[in-house]
């Protein structure tokens, strides 16, 4: 369970871009942040990763605070996929091997490999653990980073815009795998993303940024004609074609 509390932040001598965020996220849901540019989407994921230090707020997981612990305590419960992916000229499977470094202590332990073996499993990666992460195609690439993630064990996996650099088919394979740990394994799940009908395809909770607080947030109820309009500027709806929702702008 996942219990925000009146998060706020600013940049150093700048205006306050987040103010008084809350909201309550149930375990084993996928929750995506929607808004549009400047709304403050990927500072919010950002505070919740600890990257940014709030002014003030608490994020509970589990009745922890997040933000009140060290770096290393909080990368045991919580992993960040970036939208910018490095290019190191290592295996996938050392790739991997570096999301165990909050356990580590002199050196990588049996119990470390036997855990990124099974994140490798997982996403369907063992095929290609000998290979090297900067000859891999972009969708390879972004599905390593997420094994990553799963080797450090978190409770709340954390992904800034994962589609945003990636075809279509890289797009729904990497979204399905993340639905697909939230449904089977528990974990919870936050993307920033802004296509809205991938949201809709893959999401179950949703929560609309508005001037840097939360304009409205639930299920799929929520995207309706006035908060599109409201919250991008457009006259959309959302429609079901072939039993998927799409949103259609008119």
């Amino acid at each position: 369970m996942i219990q925000a509390q009146d998060i706020c932040f600013h940049y150093k001598g700048g205006a306050e871009i987040l103010h008084q965020i809350s909201f309550g996220l149930e375990k084993g849901r996928f929750l995506a942040i929607l808004g549009n540019n400047g709304a403050g989407k990927s500072t919010l994921l950002k505070c919740f990763a600890n990257i940014h230090k709030v002014d003030r707020g608490t994020f509970l997981l589990d009745g922890e605070d997040l933000f009140s612990m060290s770096g290393r305590e909080a990368a045991k419960r919580t992993a960040f996929v970036s939208q910018t992916i490095p290019d190191p000229q290592m295996t996938v499977r050392d790739v991997i091997l570096l999301g165990r470094r909050p356990y580590m202590r002199w050196s990588f332990i049996k119990q470390d490999h036997a855990v990124v073996q099974k994140a490798m499993e997982r996403l369907d990666l063992l095929f290609m653990q000998d290979r090297f992460f900067h000859q891999l195609s972009g969708g390879e690439r972004q599905k390593v980073m997420l094994a990553r993630a799963l080797a450090q064990q978190p409770r709340l996996l954390l992904l800034d815009e994962p589609t945003s650099s990636l075809d279509i088919r890289n797009q729904y394979q990497v979204l399905e795998s993340v639905r697909s740990l939230c449904r089977e394994d528990g974990l919870t799940a936050i993307v920033v993303i802004h296509d809205l009908s991938l949201a809709l395809r893959f999401c179950d909770r949703f929560l609309m940024l508005r001037d840097g607080t939360v304009y409205r947030y639930g299920g799929r109820e929520i995207l309706d004609p006035l908060s599109l309009r409201e919250t991008y500027g457009v006259d959309a709806k959302v429609v079901e074609v072939e039993g998927k929702p799409l949103v259609m702008v008119s």
